[in-house]
């Protein structure tokens, strides 16, 4: 019989974890109501913060030129929001003159909408099967015939009929008149008053603002914290003043193009194009249907229409793909799915002024969570930075046993790193935190051969890249992949690893087995010597791998009796320099004239030190890189020594 496994008792949930958990989520409620609840309030406060990154560079040049900053706050607030105000009258103007002239359209989309319904095929039977539906209901909206009178016609008398009764409203006075005229005007006028009034107190208190925030999310490093923020304000005031002019100069084009057009209210268009535009994916969707309809609804033809979709198609795409990554960089931080789930959250929260203000709003979220750390949690859901690092991602997908994945991330890093430098930084990583997990007992067996049986076919799937540096790296559109390159600079040698002719090769170093990649103690180090054995191949070394259980007697007999030139024993617990030694002393012992070169492959440079000067091996190592070094050489000092024999 199978015995049965006994389960671990689970491990208890600190109650205290627990009760921060829950009071965590109570914040956020609180906070999301307090939002809701409070938008006639926190809207004109959002849209002070926002107007202020705008607005604090152009202070900032006005303070340089020895202009007192509330005379430079005043003047540059006043501009700028008279530059509103008269945008906003243009669009009132625009949109009242369109409305007016909306029933000379109508005409034109009758004929055009008729024109369309016998277009095609069909169309007679499906026109014919509206006027029936709009029949019916006509009839089902008539209403009831009232029960004929029990008296009979003659005893009616002749002139009994209703006598009809108008009700009429008395005329207006001058105070209905200027109620009527400023009751939909005041929330929009209390709305800037607020604004203006916040924007100047954000501009004149911004360094008093930036300390009270500074003491809300903690002291412990002064310096740290106040150079985070400053940065922080300094990035948004040039993305936010960037977006700005971008999405003004969308606008410009929009609505010169309009004009050349012949769209009416083309100003009017080109306003909303640039307002619009701040709303992530749907903003110029929403932008170009109201000119198609206008334009639709103007010519008799076709033309106008075509000329006003193809504007569109032409300028957001240009402006999208080519110009903002340009001047933006390859992202704003944000990643997709935050930008849609943001959107979501602020239209829900604040409405239509909250779909435009989603974006910047999760941009100034998204800094804040990588300055302060507090808020790391905000950075690490909405923004566009990997949530694992490259040698986390690789670990977790060989542990999954998903090579596919692993070597196309792989793929896009070797367009601008050399495949050592990737093994190294980001493979050899990797498999750093599989033998740490190892040693604490947490990755069995099962899972170590996995692992090694994933880490062999990613091998496989790497086999046709050289190990060279890039000359001309291919750009990369992987997030994930940008940060192991990212990760890799620093690494990156300034030279290529030499490349050995056959002919260049010492007489011991001729012909198979030569060089041998031994494992010392487990699966995961025969991973790295797979690693080890490719990077040498790639430079002229045959090399051959053996699993952990060479350094037995039997196995070992049958080394010894291949007599190979050099042997590589890899080592990724850095621990186990006892393990070290005597495995080492054992080959020495059966090969004494074979060169025996140590991989220490952790990250302790001081062990690698002391190992150099206590264990019998020719060289000590700490990387894969380094490891193919001393191999390459040795094989070139044999070829030395025999042209002076």
């Amino acid at each position: 019989m199978r015995p049965i496994a006994t389960l671990a008792p689970a491990r208890a949930v600190p109650a205290r974890a627990i009760d921060g958990g829950l009071g965590n989520v109570a914040i956020g409620a609180l906070i999301v109501t307090a939002l809701y609840l409070g938008r006639d309030v926190f809207v004109p406060i959002a849209l002070a913060i926002l107007f202020s990154f705008v607005l604090a560079p152009l202070v900032k040049g006005l303070q340089k030129l020895r202009v007192p900053r509330s005379l430079a706050v005043i003047t540059v607030v006043l501009i700028a929001f008279s530059a509103l105000g008269a945008l906003t009258m243009a669009m009132v103007g625009q949109a009242t003159q369109l409305a007016g002239d909306l029933p000379v359209y109508q005409s034109t989309m009758r004929e055009k909408i008729a024109s369309l319904r016998g277009a095609g095929p069909g169309s007679g039977v499906l026109s014919r099967a509206a006027d029936v539906l709009q029949d019916l209901g006509k009839e089902l909206d008539k209403p009831q015939a009232k029960d004929a009178s029990p008296l009979a016609p003659s005893v009616r008398p002749p002139d009994a009929r209703p006598i009809p009764v108008e009700v009429h409203q008395p005329e207006p006075g001058a105070l209905e008149t200027l109620r009527a005229f400023l009751t939909p005007l005041i929330h929009p006028l209390t709305t800037t008053g607020i604004v203006v009034i916040f924007v100047v107190f954000i501009l004149l208190q911004r360094e008093d603002l930036r300390n009270r925030f500074i003491r809300l999310t903690g002291t412990y490093d002064l310096q740290k914290t106040t150079a985070a923020f400053d940065d922080a304000a300094r990035r948004l005031s040039r993305l936010f003043l960037t977006q700005l002019v971008l999405n003004a100069g969308f606008g410009l084009v929009i609505g010169t193009g309009l004009w050349l057009i012949g769209v009416p209210s083309a100003l009017l268009w080109g306003i909303l194009s640039a307002i619009l535009r701040f709303i992530p994916y749907l903003g110029a969707i929403l932008a170009a249907i109201f000119p198609m309809v206008i334009a639709a609804s103007v010519d008799p033809g076709w033309t106008m229409l075509a000329w006003t979709a193809a504007l569109f198609l032409v300028a957001e795409p240009l402006a999208g793909h080519v110009v903002e990554p340009l001047v933006y960089g390859r992202s704003t931080g944000l990643s997709p799915v935050a930008i849609v789930v943001a959107a979501t959250f602020w239209t829900w929260l604040w409405g239509p002024i909250g779909l435009v203000l989603a974006t910047p709003l999760t941009v100034c979220l998204v800094v804040l969570g990588r300055h302060v750390e507090r808020l790391e949690f905000l950075d690490v859901l909405l923004g566009d930075r990997p949530a694992l690092s490259a040698p986390e991602i690789f670990y977790q997908r060989v542990l999954a046993g998903d090579p596919a994945e692993a070597a196309d991330k792989a793929e896009e890093v070797l367009k601008e790193r050399s495949l050592s430098v990737y093994y190294d930084e980001v493979a050899l990583e990797g498999l750093r935190l599989a033998a740490s997990d190892a040693a604490r007992g947490v990755l069995d067996a099962t899972r170590q051969t996995r692992i090694l049986e994933t880490v062999r076919e990613v091998v496989d799937d790497l086999a046709d890249h050289d190990d060279r540096n890039p000359a001309v790296g291919e750009m990369t559109n992987d997030p994930e992949a940008e940060a192991a390159i990212a990760e890799t600079d620093e690494a990156e040698g300034s030279a290529d690893l030499p490349i050995l002719a056959p002919e260049n090769l010492g007489e011991a170093f001729r012909g198979e087995d030569r060089v041998v990649c031994v494992a010392a103690q487990s699966e995961l180090d025969e991973a790295a010597a797979l690693m080890l054995t490719q990077i040498l191949g790639k430079h002229g070394l045959t090399a051959r791998v053996l699993p952990a259980d060479t350094l037995s007697t039997n196995n070992l007999a049958a080394l010894a009796a291949d007599q190979p030139a050099l042997i590589c024993l890899c080592y990724l617990d850095g621990t186990s320099s006892a393990h070290m030694k005597y495995a080492i002393k054992r080959l020495r012992r059966r090969l004494p004239s074979t060169v025996i070169i140590l991989g220490s492959l952790s990250p302790n440079a001081g062990l690698a030190t002391e190992l150099q000067a206590t264990v019998l091996a020719d060289k000590v190592e700490t990387s894969l890189r380094g490891m193919s070094n001393a191999c390459l050489t040795y094989a070139m000092r044999n070829v030395s020594a025999s042209l002076e024999t």
